[in-house]
């Protein structure tokens, strides 16, 4: 039995690979975490207004949680069964998108802070600098050095037979002189070094703002300044404080201290659901910090009564048009030449 050769509990001993896939597609239609980023990403790509510097860079921000959301129904089977029942496949590529997720928005949140930077303390370079197509160009930036390491990730993603089947990312022989290797570049590049940028940034931006009074000459532009910066600043934070737990024991894990004990186990499990948590409370920031993304979802759940009333005489119009071909039908048939 499975239970026999791979060490799986006897409790799933019995949910073979078929059964996987319908739980799969049962617990992935029922996965409300996903629904907020498709509305997001629907608002962003909808609306013109929407379609400003910052807002590029959240919605890249929303592409990256939303694909790695996507993946949770996978890793939940996988917890559910205690072994991993999808295949090599489908375990590189559920690997490469953690990754490619972690690198995506610390490298986007950096460069956000970066653009914030450039508008609050050099307002006149912004007018260049802050441009749609730019932060498109950048966005694109932001992925190809993603795959630095989502690459890499893909290829050594794998599935290992070790008391039980498991999806993990498996390093060059010898483990023990790359693990160390691999756990630092990773902490240092997904998190150490950009939170270094990022609080230099903000440390300016306050500096600044503390000193200034107005910065664009516009009160009205200055509180909507003030706003966006706020936003980000928060949405940094939260992303910070979600992803600090889990760094700092997977570096631990790394470099090899013992974190085998059940409480670190449970402990593991909490920072890891925790940095899932980040990717949905995401679109919940915008929603409550972003007056421009509260308005426009405003719009589209409730059209306004000017669209409304254009809908109803569209309709009305074809209507008549029905209406007038029917009778014009009619008479040509009654009335043969």
């Amino acid at each position: 039995t499975l239970s026999e050769t791979c060490g799986v509990p006897l409790v799933t001993s019995c949910i073979n690979k078929d059964y996987a896939w319908p739980c799969l597609i049962n617990v992935w239609e029922q996965d409300p975490k996903t629904w907020p980023h498709s509305f997001s990403l629907h608002v962003f790509l909808r609306y013109t207004k929407m379609k400003t510097a910052t807002n590029i860079y959240i919605f890249n921000l929303a592409l990256a949680d939303a694909l790695v959301l996507a993946t949770l129904p996978f890793q939940g089977t996988d917890v559910f069964l205690g072994f991993w029942p999808f295949g090599k496949a489908l375990c590189k590529a559920v690997v490469s998108i953690d990754y490619y997720n972690m690198f995506t928005s610390v490298f986007t949140l950096t460069v956000m802070s970066m653009d914030r930077y450039v508008a609050v303390c050099h307002p006149v370079k912004a007018l260049d600098m802050r441009t749609p197509h730019k932060a498109k160009v950048v966005n694109i930036c932001v992925w190809v050095l993603a795959s630095a390491i989502g690459v890499p990730a893909m290829v050594l993603g794998d599935v290992e037979d070790d008391h039980g089947i498991e999806c993990i990312l498996v390093l060059p022989d010898p483990r023990s002189q790359w693990d160390p290797v691999f756990g630092t570049c990773v902490f240092l590049l997904s998190f150490l070094i950009p939170v270094a940028i990022i609080s230099m940034c903000y440390s300016l931006m306050v500096k600044r703002l503390r000193s200034v009074r107005i910065l664009s000459g516009s009160k009205e532009k200055d509180r909507n300044l003030r706003r966006i910066t706020r936003m980000v600043l928060v949405v940094v934070a939260v992303f910070v404080v979600c992803w600090t737990p889990i760094q700092i024991m997977a570096l631990a894990q790394s470099l090899g201290f013992n974190l085998a004990s059940v409480h670190t186990v449970v402990l593991m499990h909490f920072c890891i659901a925790l940095g899932y948590v980040n990717s949905s409370l995401n679109p919940v920031l915008y929603a409550f910090l972003d007056e421009n993304f509260k308005r426009c979802f405003r719009e589209f759940c409730q059209p306004s009564p000017f669209r409304l009333d254009a809908q109803q005489s569209g309709r009305m119009r074809s209507i008549a048009r029905d209406v007038a071909f029917n009778c014009k039908t009619t008479d040509g048939m009654s009335n043969p030449a």
